[in-house]
């Protein structure tokens, strides 16, 4: 490796680092953005929320990478252009393509660790991530009363407190309606002051309620609504305990969720897809057979049996069914016709849902090769943008890089949404953003190459001076200034 290469590789590796971070945690901010409502008030703990983070931040490494080796590109190749060591060393007869070589290397090995990374990394971080979203999008607000409201999230109760005092603890008025014993009863509690809290073991929630009444209405037979007896307690001091079960954070077993087409690897998916495929050729085969032996003229529909049957001696085929068999002639027939369409229905059904499933296989098969070449597309375009904006720092090189960035992921979703509707193969349309950007690129290169002033304002006042004058000497400029004259002079 030559002095040229290292200098390269070192201007080009504080920006990607710095750059690549910076993209992740952005990204990260927009997932939490994203699901900030179902993590607000649950009352979950920091290690959870941190490990669903960990999750979520390797699932998005893949989409990080194109966009810092994007804006790293730009701002090494700018900051090079701007302190005019670019045309140093295109003086010295090193060409653009020369001094690319070592970082195009290094893009490569990154498209590489990217592709392993998705490979074997990020299906098992998604299936982490997966369930543990599912256990917070799922589980219960944190217990919190509020005076005034009736509070319904614990199973078979509704309570109202018509006041709370500032700690938070002490309540007033409050009321309780019990419907946990099922239909045999009903209870409601009536008390003017009391205090809550968690027990020792913090499994139960009680209310140490005081100056009260307790109210159970029994009904004369199980699940027969009319009223039985009516009994009425008073109470100095009565403690109600309530299960708090079912707030806790349960996690679900992620094997649950190995099944999904993201949380596995290439060979996983090829093994998955040959399975759908089977299970695609065993509908096929089973509807043919159904068909074929239901409905045999099929078979001679194409033999010209028709035209050799003897002709009927009536008219219509009806006619020669005697007419007290009819009614239950069209009666066989139109159940014939229902049992039909419910088989044919439930058979076309089970195979749409098969082919979507196989269409998002093959699009998360696509999808691990995708954003791994995206790299080297990125940085295909950086590289000469940069040194054709020869602008360094943050400012200019961000604005350009935002901008392939979003044209990247627009072409992106789009590709993916048109592949898992079968409006694209899965190859053209998760193929579709590297399709549209490689022939930018490969102008982009062009025009360093050549030291285009594709960013220089002169060279557009320029182009626009030089079409003015094309314009005034075509003969329609001259008629309307012959024109424009002869008003003058008749005013």
């Amino acid at each position: 490796m030559k002095k040229l290469d290292k200098l390269i590789i070192k201007t080009f590796t504080g920006p990607f680092i710095a750059t690549f971070f910076v993209t992740l945690f952005v990204l990260i901010m927009q997932f939490l953005w994203k699901y900030i409502d179902d993590f607000v008030g649950k009352g979950l703990d920091t290690w959870v929320i941190m490990k669903l983070m960990a999750y979520t931040s390797a699932s998005l490494v893949t989409l990080a990478l194109p966009l810092a080796v994007l804006l790293s590109s730009i701002m090494t190749f700018g900051n090079l252009g701007e302190s005019f060591e670019l045309v140093a060393l295109k003086s010295s007869g090193i060409s653009l393509l020369r001094f690319m070589r070592p970082l195009f290397v290094l893009c490569f090995l990154i498209a590489t660790l990217d592709f392993l990374f998705a490979n074997y990394a990020i299906p098992v971080a998604n299936l982490q991530a997966k369930s543990l979203l599912y256990d917070v999008t799922n589980s219960k607000p944190a217990f919190n009363i509020k005076p005034g409201e009736f509070y319904t999230d614990i199973p078979g109760y509704t309570i109202k407190v018509a006041q709370k005092d500032p700690d938070n603890k002490t309540i007033h008025q409050v009321i309780i309606y019990d419907k946990s014993s099922g239909g045999g009863s009903d209870q409601v509690i009536l008390a003017d002051k009391g205090t809550m809290g968690l027990s020792a073991n913090k499994q139960f929630l009680l209310f140490k309620l005081e100056n009260g009444w307790r109210y159970e209405e029994r009904y004369a037979r199980m699940g027969n609504m009319q009223p039985g007896d009516l009994i009425r307690l008073g109470f100095k001091e009565y403690t109600k305990a309530f299960d708090m079960s079912s707030f806790r954070f349960n996690q679900t077993d992620v094997n649950l969720f190995s099944s999904n087409q993201q949380m596995l690897n290439v060979r996983q998916l090829d093994k998955a897809l040959d399975s759908l495929q089977r299970d695609i050729k065993i509908y096929t085969k089973s509807l043919n057979a159904y068909v074929t032996t239901r409905y045999s003229f099929n078979k001679w529909k194409d033999t010209g049996w028709l035209k050799q049957a003897p002709p009927l001696a009536v008219s219509h085929f009806i006619d020669a069914i005697p007419a007290q068999q009819q009614e239950y002639v069209w009666q066989r027939v139109a159940q014939n016709l229902r049992e039909t369409q419910m088989t044919l229905d439930g058979s076309a059904k089970d195979y749409a849902e098969k082919f979507s499933q196989i269409l998002l296989f093959k699009v998360e098969w696509q999808r691990k090769f995708t954003l791994a070449f995206a790299c080297i597309v990125m940085f295909m375009i950086g590289a000469p943008l940069g040194s054709i904006i020869r602008k360094g720092g943050l400012g200019t090189p961000l604005v350009f890089a935002v901008i392939f960035f979003v044209i990247f992921n627009i072409f992106f979703m789009v590709g993916e949404k048109m592949a898992r509707s079968n409006v694209l193969t899965t190859f053209g349309g998760m193929w579709l953003s590297n399709i549209v950007l490689m022939p930018i690129a490969i102008f982009l290169i062009y025009k360093a190459l050549n030291d285009s002033q594709l960013f220089n304002k002169e060279f557009y006042f320029r182009l626009f001076r030089y079409i003015r004058q094309l314009i005034d000497r075509t003969p329609v400029a001259a008629l309307v200034k012959v024109r424009a004259s002869n008003g003058k002079r008749a005013s």
